[in-house]
């Protein structure tokens, strides 16, 4: 993607205060807290003014996840999961995450014009939410995308020379900074591969879940940590077509027609035994075998 210079003529004038890394000791701080998002958001507002800040985690091109979504816009918590849900399919600053091999250096995302963005994207995340200007940077970290965005909403105006300069200046140790909490937030949220494979193995071992074939187990196995049918094919080494096959033969066995059907069944097998089903692991699980 070739880099866009930016229009500055309608920029914000707001002069930025201190440094590039005034403050960020108060985030650092809190990096794998609750309260980092706000402390961060503090930082970026004493060095660039920033309204919002939205943080997606990228396993790999199809799978995204918010992981932080702090700052003015009203509807940002529906935005970051419509972007997670899908949009990013969208988003033309994949290109460059995905385009180039993961490394320790922070990636800088190109000013991208409105107009390159799809005009359902553009009217969600833009013209909606009111955004009018977004710095973007990106850093992989073990074998993690970590994409984070700073919004300017309409009242501000846009980035002026000075705060687009100093959030380049921060962006490394920021990328740093967030990546870390990031992965400690992750990791708190998946539970271990082999327990998660463990208590699922228990509950496919028992009726009706026993009665599925060993693929369609794997599928839906998959399907209760949250990945998405494109993921579980990538995974399996299977079509996509054949994910929805093995997921409609496996809903049609057990008598049911919704994925909340099937969280319901496990549910109920695991509660049983005082366990709970392992949402939001890191990474699909190959086999239950």
């Amino acid at each position: 993607m070739a880099v866009v210079p930016r229009d500055t003529s309608a920029t914000s004038t707001v002069p930025v205060a201190g440094n590039a890394t005034d403050g960020l000791d108060r985030a650092i701080l809190h990096v794998g807290d609750a309260v980092f998002p706000e402390a961060l958001l503090s930082h970026l507002r004493r060095i660039a003014a920033v309204d919002h800040c939205m943080v997606f985690a990228f396993t790999n091109d199809r799978n995204a996840q918010c992981l932080i979504d702090v700052g003015n816009i009203a509807n940002g918590n529906d935005l970051g999961d419509a972007y997670a849900g899908h949009f990013h399919a969208n988003d033309p600053n994949k290109e460059m995450m995905f385009g180039r091999d993961g490394g320790s250096d922070p990636i800088r995302m190109p000013f991208v014009p409105r107009g390159m963005y799809r005009r359902n994207y553009r009217k969600l995340f833009f013209d909606d939410a009111g955004i009018v200007d977004k710095y973007a940077a990106a850093l992989w970290h073990d074998g993690v995308c970590i994409y984070t965005n700073f919004y300017r909403v309409t009242a501000s105006g846009r980035y002026s020379e000075q705060q687009v300069a100093a959030l380049h200046r921060a962006s490394p140790v920021l990328a740093a900074t967030i990546a870390r909490h990031c992965q400690l937030s992750l990791m708190a949220k998946a539970p271990d591969p082999q327990d998660a494979a463990g208590l699922l193995r228990q509950a496919f071992a028992t009726a009706p879940l026993n009665s599925l074939t060993a693929r369609e187990r794997d599928v839906c196995a998959n399907i209760l940590l949250g990945f998405s049918s494109e993921a579980i094919a990538s995974e399996l080494d299977i079509s996509l077509n054949s994910v929805l096959t093995y997921r409609r033969r496996a809903y049609q066995r057990l008598g049911i027609t919704s994925q909340n059907e099937l969280f319901s069944i496990v549910m109920m097998q695991l509660a049983t035994r005082g366990q709970r089903v392992p949402f939001a692991a890191r990474t699909p699980l190959r086999s239950l075998n």
